[in-house]
């Protein structure tokens, strides 16, 4: 049986003087969730948002708030985020030591736990600890800044890694109408797309689209 393809506009590419309706915009659209960077300028080059702006953009949405923490020491800010509302919460492989640790903490607090690759980083990474995953995040661009080019070198990647894990493989970074048909062939189910979507003339139309 196919999977659903979920599409998860990520706000980085929005307005921010008009997130609020930027983000019900996305909603009316179509979208499945509403993708967030968080960045601290250690762990990525760049410096987005916290907690108060998720708290915020849960009394506006009621579609899952998917949270990509790409932060060092995730394990002081997880509690803030899931309390602000978040969803799902996604850490990085690479951020601390004992992310398996982590992973349980996030799932007994009653959300999705996911975890995020960079390009350079590889399956065996996460592989001891996939039963307590609900969603792997694969980056498709180095991660800290929106707009890139898609990595096609990322594909044999989402393969590898759909022939041993039965559940939500996300992709994020230079998702379009094309780069996402060949990240779906490869065996993600849920589309990150910043720039695609938010600059579209038609929103709705960018979603189908990449919902293919």
């Amino acid at each position: 049986m196919a999977r659903k393809i979920l599409i998860a506009p990520s706000i980085l590419a929005a307005d921010f003087s008009k997130l609020g309706s930027e983000v019900k915009r996305a909603e009316a659209a179509g979208a499945d969730m509403i993708h967030v960077d968080i960045m601290d300028g250690h762990f990525v080059p760049n410096i987005t948002i916290g907690p108060s702006v998720v708290r915020d953009l849960r009394k506006i949405t009621s579609i899952p708030l998917d949270v990509h923490l790409m932060i060092k020491e995730p394990s002081k800010y997880i509690d803030g985020f899931r309390k602000a509302g978040s969803d799902i919460i996604t850490i990085h492989a690479e951020s601390e030591r004992n992310i398996g640790a982590l992973l349980s903490r996030i799932k007994s607090s009653g959300i999705k736990a996911g975890v995020s690759l960079k390009p350079k980083s590889g399956i065996d990474m996460i592989r001891k600890n996939l039963k307590k995953i609900d969603m792997v995040l694969i980056m498709t661009v180095e991660p800290g800044f929106g707009g890139q080019a898609f990595m096609r070198d990322m594909m044999p990647k989402i393969r590898e890694l759909r022939k041993i894990y039965k559940g939500d493989i996300q992709v994020d970074g230079g998702i379009s109408k094309i780069t996402a048909r060949e990240a779906v062939k490869a065996g993600a189910n849920i589309l990150v797309a910043g720039t695609y979507i938010f600059n579209a003339p038609d929103m709705k139309k960018a979603i189908k689209y990449l919902r293919g």
